[in-house]
Order: structure tokens, then sequence, then C-alpha cells
């Protein structure tokens, strides 16, 4: 079956840089778009950063544009996220997702979920 297992997340300081990383097993890795979602405290799930499944373009929340970057590399499997300039709203589980189809990067858009690593930035 897919899994999709994140690791990477931490206590960080703000201004400081964590890098995200989500290894998938069980898919043609190449044929599925990829995204990074996060859900704070009392908060719904929300959208961060997305990379589409071939000569990839890439796609990030406005709050996050500037700071963050996504990667993937087909040939591990994987797919990162780094996040730098950390800011304590940045503080949320972060989740990444997997998707054959598009377009959306809505979380109900998603097929397959990891099960989140946790991030949080002090002031």
């Amino acid at each position: 079956q897919v899994q999709l297992v994140e690791s990477g997340g931490g206590l960080v300081q703000a201004g400081g840089s964590l890098r995200l990383s989500c290894a998938a097993s069980g898919l043609t890795f190449s044929s599925y778009r990829l995204g990074w979602f996060r859900q704070a405290p009392g908060k719904e799930r929300e959208f961060v950063a997305g990379i589409s499944w071939s000569n990839p373009n890439t796609y990030y929340a406005d709050s996050v544009k500037g700071r963050f970057t996504i990667s993937r590399d087909n040939a591990k499997n994987t797919v990162y996220l780094q996040m730098n300039n950390l800011k304590p709203e940045d503080t949320a589980v972060y989740y990444c997702a997997a998707d054959r189809y598009g377009p959306r990067w809505v979380p109900n858009a998603m097929a397959y979920w990891g099960k989140g690593t946790l991030v949080t930035v002090s002031s």
C-alpha cells in the first residue's frame, strides 16, 4: 500500500531553518504530484507548497513564498520542503500528500497522506 513518511520536524528559533523530507513507497512516484500542507492547533489544514509530476512546476501559499522551497528527487522517491526564515506562525504539524490528477491544491483533492511531522518555531 501507499506510504508517505515525513521527517525533519523539530524545534527551531524564529529566523532559523529546517528541511522536511517525505519518503514515499507503494506508488509510481514520478506519476504523482506532491504537496506539503500544515495544520496549526485549532485551525484547518492548509496548503503550503506543491510540485507537479515532471519538469516540475512549483506552487506556494502566499504566506511562505520566498521563504520555503519544495523539491523532489524521483530517484529517491522523496519530496523535500526547505524552510528558511521561519516565523512563530509557521508552527504546525506538516503533512506530505500525493495525488495523481490535480489540479487543485486543497486537502480533499489529495489521495494519500502521511502522518505528519511537528514544526515548532519559538519567538
